[in-house]
């Protein structure tokens, strides 16, 4: 299947430069209050930043992300807006599995993993409870869209 006839095909250049600077606001604001600003969306959810080692240049990437908590674990949604592939936070976790979340003022080591079938058929539906639009991100693409577990880590 070429990538033209994939679903969910990836967005264009003016909507990806447009994505780029929300992200570099979006991280400032909540950097700048703790997490007070740009710490959650209404409507949707709770937000943490991600910070990843990047897999081709090994430069640190942040992201807002919503999430979702279970226990004392962090779930995330590999969703990229339903485009048929992955974010690249999780290509970064994936070759690197130890990154850092801030929530609120605080800041965390974690080690991320894709969580397994029975996991995700437990977690999918609280997940799409906090933010109904990952129901249609899975319908939009041809992907299985990944559920991420982020756990603490001791430095």
């Amino acid at each position: 299947m070429t990538q033209q006839n994939r679903r969910g095909r990836a967005y264009g250049r003016p909507i990806a430069a447009v994505q780029r600077v929300a992200t570099k606001l979006h991280t400032s604001l909540f950097r700048a209050t703790g997490g007070k600003v740009a710490g959650s969306i209404p409507g949707t959810g709770p937000v943490l930043l991600l910070t990843t080692n990047g897999r081709k240049t090994g430069r640190e990437r942040t992201v807002p992300l919503l999430y979702l908590r279970n226990g004392e674990d962090f779930v995330l949604v590999a969703s990229n807006g339903g485009t048929a592939m992955h974010p690249t936070w999780w290509l970064n976790l994936r070759a690197n599995p130890v990154a850092t979340v801030e929530v609120g003022g605080g800041r965390l080591r974690v080690r991320g993993r894709e969580a397994e079938t029975e996991e995700k058929q437990r977690l999918w539906p609280r997940l799409v409870e906090m933010y109904g639009g990952y129901e249609g991100y899975q319908e939009k693409t041809d992907r299985e869209i990944p559920v991420v577990i982020l756990r603490p880590v001791d430095d």
